[in-house]
């Protein structure tokens, strides 16, 4: 059984706004079976470009009821149905929403006919509901209003199961399996454990059960059924912030080598990119275990992995092989001789021009600033999500009540020490710099060498 399902809001935000109407069509996979639409009183005013594409106004919806009024109606006629929609999250969300005002947990499986016409349709000049139905000679009447729209994806559906029921049938006859009914909807890291309680997989997700219900459903792969067959249960850690979930996830993946992460399960990191300067001024780069003492540039899995990442750091900045450890000398290096080095082996290049270019090399392996905080929001709203960055190395995590202030020193309290390698510091300066509004607090170096 399938529920279509179209609402109206008063704006894209389903966390601030509010359901001005809905619409839900039962189908049986042959024929619509039941009905329901009507108008919904939000509870806060409909902006006036809302009226004007939806044209229900703050009048119409004066005496309409609340939804807390036809919500037991949604639930009762949904149960044991899937959840369709075009552009399903967003009608899925805001009803989830209301529902959680209310106190109740409504969860269904989803399907949603954008992404399904992608696949089954593909070449459309357009995916949107109104140039579809125009594309494909479906009527759509009263658009932007909810009964007209679900009543048109009601129609793109039964075209959908006609071209390939068997497809859509494989995604949407699933019910939610019960030892995922806690899950929430939240980001953080999960784990599938088997029947000893054992960890043989680990993942991170923005939404841990969306996440999860996907591994449930993949029957594409050998690996994905064998690992579904063999969880029992499910854990999970809520972090609030993605940065932190990737961090926790590539940490406990290393400690705990789970089965079925065997593409992430590096964690001896024996290798290091180093810099000292030698007798003549010039800044020289080498790959090694340790090179007395030093905190690594950079750490490697291997040597290899290690030679390979300097070569392309030589390449890129016109480095010299020679004072890289890449080329033994006593003359001009190989690269010299070919024009990709300066000179710097012999002398023919100045030590403050070559050293300008092995700082660019250091700072593209590490870090824009060596000590600083990433502040990021927490599990709830009171609470911030913190990330230590001191020497240019990665230190830990930790969570921290905003009502005691951001500074510092408060920051520095709540940190938990992890290990700091190539992989958290990739994860690192990936994340910054997709987001590159994430929120940094620069630090004194009293107070980043604490807890070193």
């Amino acid at each position: 059984m399938y529920a279509v399902i179209d609402v109206e809001t008063t704006g894209g935000n389903f966390v601030n706004e509010r359901l001005t109407e809905i619409a839900v069509y039962i189908h049986d996979g042959i024929r619509i079976v039941d009905e329901f639409s009507t108008l919904l009183n939000p509870e806060q005013p409909i902006p006036y470009m809302i009226t004007r594409l939806t044209g229900i106004s703050n009048e119409m919806v004066a005496n309409a009821p609340r939804f807390f009024e036809v919500a037991r109606r949604i639930v009762e006629m949904t149960e044991g149905t899937t959840f369709v929609g075009h552009n399903a999250s967003f009608d899925y969300n805001f009803i989830r929403h209301e529902f959680r005002r209310l106190g109740y947990n409504y969860r269904r499986p989803t399907l949603c006919t954008v992404k399904m016409s992608r696949k089954l349709l593909p070449g459309m000049q357009s995916y949107s509901l109104g140039k579809l139905c125009r594309e494909l000679g479906i009527e759509l009447e009263n658009r932007h209003r909810a009964a007209g729209d679900a009543l048109a994806t009601t129609r793109l559906f039964e075209l959908l199961l006609k071209t390939d029921r068997q497809a859509i049938e494989k995604l949407s006859g699933f019910s939610i399996p019960e030892i995922l009914r806690e899950v929430p909807e939240e980001t953080g890291v999960y784990y599938l454990h088997d029947k000893d309680g054992k960890i043989i997989y680990i993942g991170k997700s923005k939404n841990m059960f969306e996440r999860l219900l996907q591994h449930f459903r993949n029957s594409e792969t050998t690996k994905a059924v064998e690992m579904r067959n063999r969880t029992e249960s499910v854990s999970f850690e809520h972090t609030g912030s993605e940065l932190i979930a990737l961090l926790m996830e590539s940490d406990e993946i290393k400690k705990h080598k789970p089965l079925f992460n065997r593409a992430q399960r590096r964690s001896v990191f024996s290798y290091g990119l180093f810099v000292f300067t030698d007798e003549n001024g010039y800044q020289n780069l080498r790959v090694g275990h340790s090179l007395n003492g030093q905190q690594a540039i950079t750490s490697f899995t291997t040597f290899e992995h290690a030679r390979n990442y300097l070569n392309g750091v030589i390449e890129k900045f016109e480095l010299c092989q020679k004072l890289c450890g890449l080329y033994d000398t006593k003359g001009a290096c190989f690269h010299y001789g070919i024009k990709q080095c300066r000179g710097a082996c012999i002398g023919h290049e100045a030590a403050g021009s070559y050293n300008r270019r092995v700082n660019a090399a250091i700072r593209l392996s590490g870090f824009m600033y060596p000590d600083f905080f990433i502040v990021e929001r927490g599990r709830h709203k009171d609470e911030a999500a913190v990330v230590k960055i001191s020497g240019g190395r990665y230190c830990g995590f930790g969570f921290t009540d905003t009502s005691a202030g951001i500074d510092p020193e408060v920051l520095d309290s709540c940190i938990k020490p992890y290990r700091d390698n190539r992989d958290t510091r990739h994860i690192i300066q990936s994340y910054l710099k997709k987001n590159p509004r994430t929120k940094i607090i620069k630090v004194q170096e009293s107070i980043a060498g604490e807890n070193h």
